[in-house]
């Protein structure tokens, strides 16, 4: 197989299917069965929500969530009936998450909400708070443009400095987060949005706390806007006893800066700055509202998946046409580009588990197409508004934005401390909304049937390791020895059949990053064509009437397979990604709802999707000296 720079990569087919279901113990959702009670060994999945925004986030205020607040949030995601402030529409998951972070902006978090109390922290003779509380809408857009601006310099607003405010209402916000933790049934975490977004480029981060007491203060924007000084924050508290890890979102509106190959000084990546990245950054977002950041088609040209709600082009409050560059914004390459800084440094700083998110400032963690409800308040508050309106508060239509995603975590039990330490460790994923559940593992003497044992969890453990994981070191008395990943995906009782699992492989060479994409287990007896390339699982989807069959696809696939390009001298790294059979998108239901057409310009019908965090190779130094004998 001929490989090419990252520019104009290979997508590849292999040979070796496993369409049979495994055949290992599962409850009815497919989680391998433990001691009631008793926290699994072998870990259960819980799904959930790592991106979260409720009218604390100035934001969201500002676009008219003035009444969604975090403990309608929680409610909501644990599956109880809530009212939408802005039309008073009754609300309620299908599915109910089994935890949530909910991740209001730091800066001034609750002050704008605060400003309706009867003693307001500012004084209303403040112009920009007599604007805001103004019965004129032209004075209330004008304060909160004026106030935006702010925002978007990373400049504080001094009138709004009130320590005593700000310290009060974060205490507010952990007091909800611990009262909603409820171990054993919903797990919170306690979690704040650092809002760096020089020149409109987005470097946020989400940072979460493993204990109950948080910090005494979340990090701001206007204390600092380089990730950097976010590091020293975080080892700070780390010291003081607050462990914790952030983690980057929306790469793909970061204009080539969220995985550059610089520092925020832009010096060139050095070991100290990858060993202090990847000490605090443990996983990275790869889709949310506003578009994927798995990779780009100017990227994958040859990847005929790349271009999967990507239509959100425009840095944040910027107009549409200014789209970023893509070279450094997108998930996939940095995995790869990750191995040549280790190569160079000896450290990788973009050692990342993947995970999925909303970022929705209503308050709803809206990853179900057929229940979405927007994310951007008065902005796409009902159907007609989401079809109809232009732009919308990020300055693109709301018809480019995507419902929200979901982060699948493996964990022995559903409590903080256990969904923190997963994510941490990485054996975490991310889906584009579905509840798709994924394992994978990766060894070096794996059965080929290991898919079908009865014991295929406890025995994939047992030889290798998870999702999240390195690979042991190759054992060098044989260079021919290839590793073998075994990947297993049931699908989501309320979603699609399967179409597809795919292994996406990067690796490093003369310099340059490489990937590949396999195909290593499909449904309904399809045979690669004389291109190599698998034939699309067709499409049920009823456009009119916003339905669709699963008639065609598997509801399970599993595979074990072997990397027939493997080479024991370079530095790889390997993903999942599980696509489902094709179902409508949530402007579809939006359409039948109203009984029109479609809008133009967005498809009609989607593939949803997972990924895994990826499983690393990194080549001993002794069989590189055996290598070059």
């Amino acid at each position: 197989m001929r490989a090419v720079p990252f520019m104009a990569l290979t997508a590849a087919l292999c040979c070796s299917v496993a369409l049979a279901p495994a055949a290992f113990a599962t409850d009815p959702v497919g989680q391998p069965v433990g001691e009631a009670g008793k926290p699994n060994p072998l870990n259960n999945v819980y799904f959930g929500e790592q991106h979260l925004h409720t009218t604390a986030s100035a934001d969201a205020y500002i676009q008219g969530n003035h009444k969604n607040d975090i403990d309608m949030a929680f409610r909501y995601n644990k599956g109880e009936v809530v009212e939408k402030y802005l039309t008073g529409e009754k609300l309620q998951r299908k599915t109910p998450y089994d935890w949530t972070a909910v991740t209001d902006h730091s800066e001034y978090l609750g002050l704008l909400n605060g400003l309706t109390d009867k003693n307001p922290p500012i004084s209303k003779d403040d112009p920009i708070v007599a604007g805001i509380g103004s019965d004129d809408p032209a004075k209330q857009d004008a304060a909160f443009s004026e106030l935006a601006g702010y925002f978007t310099r990373n400049v504080r607003y001094q009138p709004f400095e009130n320590k005593k405010f700000l310290r009060s209402a974060w205490e507010r916000h952990k007091e909800m987060m611990n009262k909603h933790n409820e171990p054993g049934k919903f797990t919170t975490l306690i979690a704040f949005e650092w809002t760096s977004m020089p020149n409109n480029q987005n470097l946020h981060r989400n940072v979460f706390f493993r204990d109950d007491a948080g910090p005494d203060m979340p990090f701001t924007s206007f204390d600092s806007d380089q990730p950097e000084d976010l590091w020293t924050y975080q080892d700070v508290m780390r010291e003081a006893g607050h462990e914790n890890f952030s983690i980057p979102h929306n790469g793909n509106l970061s204009n080539s800066l969220m995985y550059a190959p610089f520092n925020s000084a832009g010096d060139p990546i050095d070991a100290r700055y990858a060993t202090r990245r990847a000490r605090n950054e443990v996983a990275t977002e790869i889709i949310q509202t506003k578009s994927m950041s798995e990779t780009n088609p100017a990227l994958s040209p040859n990847d005929e998946f790349a271009n999967f709600e990507n239509d959100f082009k425009g840095l944040i409050g910027t107009l549409p046409n200014a789209i970023g560059r893509v070279d450094y914004s997108f998930v996939r390459r940095a995995l790869a580009d990750g191995l040549g800084h280790q190569i160079d440094t000896g450290v990788n700083p973009f050692k990342y588990g993947i995970v999925s998110g909303a970022d929705a400032h209503t308050g709803f963690s809206v990853n179900e197409e057929f229940n979405y409800t927007g994310v951007h308040n008065v902005f796409d508050e009902s159907p007609k508004v989401r079809l109809t309106s232009g732009a919308n508060s990020t300055g693109a239509s709301s018809l480019v934005l995507g419902s929200a995603g979901a982060t699948g975590v493996w964990a022995p039990e559903n409590t903080r401390e256990a969904i923190f330490d997963a994510i941490k460790r990485k054996e975490v994923y991310g889906t584009s909304g579905t509840l798709i559940r994924l394992r994978f593992f990766a060894g070096w003497d794996y059965p080929k049937d290991l898919d079908s044992d009865a014991e295929f969890v406890k025995k994939a453990y047992a030889g290798g390791v998870p999702m999240g994981g390195d690979l042991p070191p190759h054992p060098a008395k044989d260079l021919a020895k290839k590793p073998t990943f075994a990947v297993w995906a049931l699908k989501d009782p309320e979603s699609g059949n399967l179409d597809r699992v795919q292994i996406v492989k990067g690796w490093r060479q003369f310099g340059h990053s490489y990937e590949t994409v396999y195909d290593v287990a499909w449904s309904d007896d399809r045979t690669p064509g004389a291109d190599d390339k698998l034939p699309a699982v067709g499409n049920t989807v009823d456009i009119k009437n916003a339905t669709y069959s699963n008639d065609i696809g598997d509801s399970q696939l599993s595979a074990v397979w072997t990397d027939p390009d493997f080479d024991p001298t370079q530095h790889a790294v390997y993903y999942v990604r599980v696509l489902e059979i094709p179902t409508p998108r949530w402007s579809t239901y939006d359409a039948k709802a109203l009984g029109v057409d479609p809008p133009a310009g967005v498809p009609a019908a989607i593939q949803e999707r997972a990924w895994s965090s990826p499983i690393w190779y990194t080549p001993s130094a002794d069989l590189m000296a055996m290598a070059k004998k």
